[in-house]
């Protein structure tokens, strides 16, 4: 197996196991030789794990690889600390080849220890021992000459030639404690580099777990414990909105919820508030947990208008402490305040609530969350939980390098942030609009009666960070309310609602029942009613605007052949359509609707039994029946869902943003249902 191959099979392993580093978190190398195709003589490189990447899910095309002599050369350039932020664009002039990843800030402490093979991680039990109090006796107790104890330096050139002091003043020692951080180890080979990593994870975890207190998070406080777990949910998912529209002041975010054990027994402990105050510690968690969170400091059972109130207050509160806190220790040249807004908000009794720009940032900024509350509870346990001082957090959170790598990140796509529900999403139309939204950015809820199918679209446009699957019967008000609750609970909230859900019986007014009157009714006029409802409730609470789009037919104002109880119901939508656009513009929601006609391929409807019976009526086959609506058409071309999908998203893209109460046709071109 080639070096940088072997590397990643050990990243790969490591990274695989949350107890061995958080996601992101920490970096592997790699040093070997190769014949340089210019000299044609040996020459030793560093394969490192590049920037931004994950150890669990690296790849050779993750790694950068530089030349050895030269990385070890800038040693004799280093200006001192003061400026070792110029040895990050040093290490590009160390770059051996093409492509790679773009080396990382810990680049130097791979390079300059003298190990062939390092590991620099973050497991919650080695950041437990860099966090507590009396670190440094802590760690020679635990593992007596084996590891040594570094204090808090921040990452960078400095840290690695203290680093490398250490190992070439004891080859001995497998490794080393990081003050406030985490945990570097190396090996002559890349198998011995992984047994010492794994061997102080593990070992750190052994002696936590003899030494430590039981509870040292304090007592339960009355009235703080968790609620049972329906009745959490339900307070969860009234909440969710009420967080994400304060924690989107500044920015739209996306929300995760998060009401596992650990979460829920440290909100109900005495020693929450203190700690909570004190922020983590280790880098990769405040990057993207904020200096500290914000904590509800009422009863699980308080009344939910009292906690509503409440987290405004504190809201606003934090806001103003997160401003200072900046003020306190920004400089000249310091990035500009990137929003006062909690990134971690923590409500007793019901769980944790994170926010990011998506998905993914928003859990695992709360799994990150999660790892400081194991690494608070070991440092307690055994001393008290000494995080690095605030200065130098707010140094590595407005770090001159973390901000340029913001402004590397790729432009956000035009629904981003943006969370959507699509009724009838399990097939056809519905289908074709959740996978646009959803290429577009946003985050999408596939609701439909047929789980299956749900399932099946939620899974083809990928993970849960974009896609979940709600079974939703859009005639019965509580199940509709149970997918509302559903996405705000998957994704924080709810901004952009499609009413898709449908089906069509084709009859002649004598024949047709009152069950089918019925039926077609409750599924497209009142169904759009009670989700509209249910969405425009969560929307209001959010006070961020949003979105919700009828999906009509050309039938609300065509008055067809055999089609009395369609129509009617198309009709009934295409007013609601107005009349919510009049209603909710004040709280900046937008109501739009689309007309489509003759979506024969790809349509749910059509397939089942809608088409046969159309094509009945207009006397043609019906494997003809699309080319036959074309061709009635002005533009005669056949519409797809798709088509329909693009109308959606015209409508909530970003563009038309002074635009309600509009019915976009797309249907070719049918004059008889040109609106007027």
């Amino acid at each position: 197996m080639s070096v940088p191959a072997e590397l990643v099979a050990r990243s790969n392993a490591l990274g695989a196991d949350p107890r061995n580093t958080n996601y992101a978190g920490g970096n592997t190398s790699a040093k070997g030789e190769v014949l340089d195709p210019v000299t044609a003589k040996p020459t030793e490189l560093l394969w490192v794990k590049g920037s931004g990447g994950d150890l669990g899910t690296l790849t050779e095309s993750g790694l950068a690889v530089l030349r050895l002599d030269r990385l070890r050369a800038l040693a004799d350039v280093y200006p001192g600390v003061e400026r070792e932020d110029e040895m990050v664009a040093a290490f590009d002039y160390c770059l051996h080849g093409k492509g790679g990843a773009a080396p990382s800030i810990d680049t130097a402490m791979h390079g300059l220890v003298g190990a062939a093979h390092v590991d620099h991680l973050h497991p919650d039990s080695g950041i437990a021992l860099a966090t507590a109090a009396d670190g440094e006796a802590l760690t020679k107790e635990c593992f007596g000459d084996r590891v040594a104890w570094v204090d808090w330096r921040r990452p960078g050139f400095q840290l690695g030639l203290d680093i490398a002091a250490v190992h070439a003043a004891d080859p001995r020692k497998i490794g080393v404690i990081l003050g406030g951080h985490g945990i570097t180890a190396w090996g002559a080979t890349s198998e011995e580099c992984r047994r010492n990593s794994l061997e102080i994870i593990r070992t750190a975890e052994k002696f936590l777990a003899e030494r430590g207190n039981a509870e040292p998070f304090g007592a339960i406080v009355p009235g703080f414990e968790p609620l049972p777990e329906a009745e959490r949910h339900t307070r969860a998912a009234a909440l969710a909105p009420v967080i994400r529209g304060l924690a989107s002041t500044d920015l739209r975010q996306v929300g995760h919820y998060t009401d596992s054990d650990a979460v829920l027994d440290f909100l109900a402990r005495e020693k929450l508030a203190p700690l909570a105050a004190l922020g983590t510690s280790c880098p990769d968690h405040f990057l993207r947990t904020k200096v500290r969170p914000l904590v509800l400091d009422l009863p699980a059972t308080a009344p939910l208008d009292d906690v509503v109130e409440r987290l405004k207050e504190l809201h606003e509160a934090y806001r103003a402490d997160y401003r200072a806190y900046y003020e306190r220790h920004a400089t000249p040249d310091s990035p500009p305040l990137r929003g006062a807004d909690p990134a971690i908000v923590l409500v007793p009794g019901v769980g944790m609530f994170s926010y990011g720009k998506d998905k993914q940032t928003a859990r695992v900024a709360g799994e990150f969350y999660v790892n400081a509350i194991t690494v608070m509870r070991g440092a307690e346990s055994v001393s008290s939980y000494a995080p690095i001082p605030e200065r130098e957090k707010f140094r590595i959170e407005y770090w001159a390098l973390e901000e340029a790598k913001l402004r590397r990140m790729p432009e956000p796509k035009p629904l981003a942030g943006r969370i959507a529900l699509v009724t009838g999403a399990g097939s056809g139309i519905g289908k074709a609009i959740a996978e646009r939204l959803a290429a577009e950015g946003a985050c999408v809820s596939i609701a439909d009666l047929d789980a299956e199918a749900a399932a099946r679209v939620a899974t083809g446009i990928g993970g849960t960070d974009q896609a979940v699957a709600v079974t939703a019967d859009v005639t019965d008000a509580a199940a509709v309310q149970s997918a509302v609750d559903a996405t705000v609970l998957a994704f924080g909230g709810i901004d952009l609602v499609v009413n898709n859900a449908g089906l069509s019986i084709s009859k002649p007014l004598l024949e047709t029942t009152e069950r089918d009157w019925d039926l077609q009714h409750d599924v497209m006029a009142k169904g759009s009613f009670l989700v509209s409802r249910a969405a425009a409730r969560a929307m209001v609470t959010q006070g961020i605007g949003g979105d919700i789009v009828y999906i009509s037919s050309k039938n609300s104002v065509f008055a067809g052949p055999n089609n009395v109880a369609y129509g009617a119901a198309k009709a009934d939508q295409a007013h609601q359509v107005r009349l919510l656009a009049a209603e909710l513009g004040g709280h900046g929601i937008r109501v739009n609707g689309v007309n489509p006609d003759g979506v024969v391929r790809g349509s749910g409807i059509f397939a089942g039994g809608w088409g046969a019976q159309r094509a009945a009526v207009y006397g043609v086959p019906e494997e003809d029946l699309g080319a036959f609506y074309a061709q009635r058409t002005i533009l005669k071309r056949e519409v797809l869902p798709e088509h329909v999908a693009a109308a959606v998203f015209a409508l909530t893209g970003g563009d038309l943003t002074h635009t309600t109460g509009l019915h976009v046709p797309v249907d070719a071109g049918v004059a008889a249902a040109f609106l007027r």
